[in-house]
């Protein structure tokens, strides 16, 4: 299997440390990919000289005993576009988005953003963390409960999926790890 060289995570190098020499008319945008569409939508972006920021984590899985390693977006379906609106109109155009969320704060985004590669940088082990707050509905990533949607639950200082039967008002719950959950739109 061919090596593929690894993509580049922000496009320019310098982007997110050189934002004022940057044209006026640009801003930040968070452009929502299709499903596993995020590396693709980069690699188009760079091909057009559009600046963006991918954030990626290196991550490794055993699959049938063997060890494979790969980067991932740090946050699916999210890619950080600094551009102008002929360039956001021109990142439609690769049928990779699925929506375009406005960025009201691109100050404290900026500061985020750099905090985030900061840390990426520091090739500590991370774990990426939701916003999962007691009552919110989740749905299961992976694991043997992997598919199953629920109610987070907070009891005695763990975490519980609560499955729910509504029309008997009645379910039952199981611990279960923060990161195994994501929030259902």
């Amino acid at each position: 299997m061919p090596v593929v060289a690894q993509l580049a995570s922000l496009h320019p190098e310098g982007l997110l440390d050189a934002l004022a020499s940057q044209p006026p008319e640009r801003r930040w945008w968070v452009l929502y990919t299709k499903v596993h569409q995020e590396k693709a939508l980069a690699r188009q972006l760079f091909g057009r000289d559009i600046p963006y920021y991918l954030p990626l984590l290196n991550k490794t899985t055993v699959w049938r005993g063997r060890k494979f390693s790969s980067w991932a977006p740090v946050f699916a379906g999210y890619v950080f576009l600094f551009g102008s609106e002929e360039e956001r109109v021109v990142s439609l155009t690769t049928n990779r988005i699925s929506r375009i969320l406005h960025v009201h704060d691109p100050d404290g985004l900026t500061r985020d953003l750099r905090q985030l590669r900061r840390l990426i940088a520091s090739g500590a082990p991370l774990t990426v963390e939701s916003r999962l707050v007691p009552g919110q509905r989740v749905r299961v990533r992976r694991g043997v409960f992997a598919g199953l949607e629920g109610t987070v639950l907070k009891r005695r200082g763990s975490t519980r999926l609560l499955v729910a039967v509504d029309f008997l008002q009645q379910g039952a719950s199981v611990e279960i790890e923060d990161c195994l959950l994501e929030p259902l739109g």
